[in-house]
């Protein structure tokens, strides 16, 4: 088995379109780039789809007629015995898909952090097209030095 291991990181934009992927560690099959593709249009058709399937509100409900509940997340957690999936989501409908050892902790930590490194030195940078690719070396490094660490606990 693994130690406490950050495998992988994917960003789709609010299309489906995969725009960044990142390997950090081995264990996980190696896929190719038209499969990272795939991975993410089928992953962005279910969270779309799961955000639209919750139960109705019960007659003894204490809500008012007027009153509309929370909108669903869509998915936020896969898990298998050897790897689990989180997704975190934006405002703006990009996603943040990091592939982990199942018993990595404070994975919502970790994901938010690399977020903020999204917006510091990807949507900061004034040549990054929006839902593009992202192709920003600053962004690699500050991530790698991020994710690194975490790896070798």
């Amino acid at each position: 088995m693994y130690g406490l291991v950050v495998f992988a990181l994917i960003i789709i934009n609010k299309a489906g379109g995969l725009i960044y992927q990142r390997d950090f560690a081995d264990g996980l099959n190696k896929l190719s780039v038209n499969d990272y593709l795939v991975l993410a249009g089928t992953f962005h058709s279910v969270h779309a789809l799961s955000t639209r399937l919750y139960p109705l509100a019960s007659p003894t409900s204490n809500r008012s007629a007027t009153e509309r509940p929370d909108a669903p997340s869509g998915i936020e957690v896969m898990e298998t015995e050897r790897f689990r999936l989180q997704c975190f989501s934006t405002l703006t409908g990009t996603k943040f898909l990091l592939f982990t050892e199942p018993q990595q902790p404070n994975i919502d930590t970790t994901i938010r952090k690399i977020y903020e490194l999204y917006a510091d030195y990807v949507m900061k940078n004034p040549f990054y097209q929006m839902e593009m690719p992202v192709r920003c070396e600053a962004f690699d490094r500050r991530l790698l030095a991020y994710v690194r660490p975490l790896n070798s606990r």
